[in-house]
Formats: C-alpha cells, structure tokens, sequence
C-alpha cells in the first residue's frame, strides 16, 4: 500500500506541475516547472519498473530539451520580461480539446485494461527487445540520429543569434 500512496503523490505534484507550465506567466517559471513535470512523469517510469524509459526521459527530456529551452529563454532577455497578460479570447475552444482528448485516453486505458490477453509471446519476441535492438542498430537510425543533432545545434545557434544584437552587443 504505501508504494501507492507514493505513487498518487509523484502522479499529483506531476500534475500540478504540468498545470503550472501553461498558467504562470514568465517563461522562465514555465520552463522550471516543465523540467519538474518531466522528471515527475520519469519517476512514475521507474516505479512501473519501465527503468529504460525512465532514463531515456531524464537523458532525452530533461537533459536535452528542457535544458535546450531554459538556455534560450536565458539567452532572451527581452521575453522574460514581457508581462503581458497570456490569455486568449478563445481559451473554451482549448479547454473542450483537452476534455475531449482526455476523454478519449480514459476510454482507450479502460478498454485496453479490459482485453483478454492470449497467450505469451515467445521469449525475446517483445516489443520492447525490437525497439532497443533497433536504436542501437547503426544502418537503421543512425541517420535520423544525427539529423537530430544538427536540429538541436541549429536551435542553440539561433537562440545566441537571436540574442545577440545587430551592432554586436547583447540585446
């Protein structure tokens, strides 16, 4: 019973955080707490005992991207300091996306935890085992692989372009 309690209580502040992303108003705050909410959601992984996932979300995720956001929005400066109030005219339209797309999530995870499973699959026929041989297989996604790279090099040099004034000062 208490690896459940734990359980509700990484799923809750997750949650809380992810709510958090979208409703503070400087950017800064809503990177901050999309690196909690990531690292929350690689915590509820490695309770599941999905310990590959959990450590691609820390390496890919956190490592990577949600650092990749807070050194643009770092580099920046003149959008942590917009103020301006983030809402929209249209936030209803939004609102009855996400009940509707929840709703259908709700309704796939009571339907899949209702199916009948046949029996086993062979040993080493898994899902699981095919996806990591596949990332590891370099003629398969070496290439997707580096074009990545070159994205995530692209979007730093652009943020320290962005950031860089005209005359060669910083903006």
């Amino acid at each position: 019973m208490p690896i459940q309690i734990l359980f509700l209580i990484v799923a809750a502040i997750t949650l809380v955080s992810a709510v958090m992303v979208v409703t503070v108003r400087r950017m800064m705050h809503a990177a901050l707490w999309l690196v909690l909410s990531l690292f929350g959601v690689a915590l509820l992984f490695a309770m599941l005992d999905a310990s590959f996932y959990a450590v691609i979300q820390l390496i890919v995720y956190i490592g990577a991207i949600a650092i990749l956001v807070i050194f643009a929005v770092m580099l920046t400066r003149r959008v942590m300091d917009d103020d301006a109030v983030q809402t929209t005219k249209n936030w209803w339209a939004a609102l009855i996306a996400v009940m509707i797309v929840f709703g259908g999530i709700a309704v796939t995870a009571l339907a899949w935890t209702r199916l009948q499973v046949g029996p086993g699959l062979p040993p080493g026929d898994t899902i699981l085992l095919d996806f990591g041989q596949a990332l590891i297989d370099p003629q398969k996604y070496a290439i997707p692989f580096e074009v990545s790279s070159v994205l995530l090099l692209a979007a730093v040099v652009g943020a320290i372009y962005v950031a860089v004034d005209k005359k060669g000062g910083k903006g």
